[in-house]
């Protein structure tokens, strides 16, 4: 199967109503015990990729050893992979895209690419994160950029989401023209507003599984993509911890 058609079936995986369950990974083998268990495909968490090699979140690890952990999960297994690439590594456009082609070369076939300033406070606004999506839409035509959006991350003050909503979707509509493949909106955790921005989005709608979410739930609310984060790589180390702690 050629790069562009994987990319297709991945971006065909979709569906709303029916969501793609993504339990994220951080390298090769996390991504193998998943195979084996029937995922459809496979997502890193830049947390857990992060943690996993001795380094903080936020770009903290260096481009090159994620991408070649990056190429080591396609070179392993036939699951299509997507990548979370934070900010993209980068601010101005012309190395977003050099970035992006970096990634696309690992056989990668999806990004989650945010809208938070690593590094920095606050977004970037909408015009200016929507040029930066375009320069990672310059280096395929084919690749899934889930575009994703950090209002309700920055919000802690869960009673405050329904004021950011209207915001959330100006954004999912700027990034869908700046070519964007889906909205992811981490943080959102009440169904009834999380289905008001499934009802109005122009992208199939990603949302992290906390905060009591279940499947259900953000099925019936019209999400396409579930994915959990670094919940899992926290899960895995604590078992890892507790089973030595057993043995004595």
């Amino acid at each position: 199967m050629t790069y562009s058609a994987r990319a297709r079936a991945f971006a065909e995986l979709h569906q709303p109503g029916t969501p793609l369950v993504l339990y994220n990974i951080w390298d090769a083998g996390s991504a193998a015990a998943l195979s084996k268990a029937g995922a459809q495909a496979l997502a890193t968490g830049s947390w857990s990729v992060a943690a996993a090699q001795g380094y903080g979140d936020g770009e903290d690890i260096p481009l090159e050893l994620l991408l070649q952990i990056a190429t080591r999960i396609t070179a392993t297994s036939d699951l299509p992979l997507t990548v979370d690439f934070e900010g993209g590594f980068a601010q101005q456009p012309e190395a977003l895209t050099q970035n992006a082609q970096k990634l696309v070369e690992t056989g990668s076939v999806g990004i989650n690419f945010e809208d938070q300033i690593i590094g920095g406070s606050g977004l970037y606004g909408v015009e200016e994160q929507s040029r930066r999506i375009a320069a990672m839409r310059a280096a395929n035509g084919d690749y899934f950029i889930n575009a994703r959006t950090d209002l309700f991350l920055k919000e802690p003050e869960a009673g405050k989401h329904a004021d950011l909503v209207e915001e959330a979707l100006t954004r999912a509509a700027a990034y869908a023209a700046a070519g964007a493949s889906g909205f992811f909106i981490p943080g959102l955790t009440d169904v009834d507003l999380i289905a008001r921005i499934t009802a109005a989005s122009p992208l199939p709608v990603n949302v992290m599984m906390r905060g009591g979410l279940t499947l259900s739930a953000v099925a019936e609310a019209g999400v396409a993509r579930a994915s959990y984060g670094p919940g899992p790589y926290a899960k895995a180390m604590k078992q890892l911890g507790e089973a030595f702690a057993a043995l004595t």
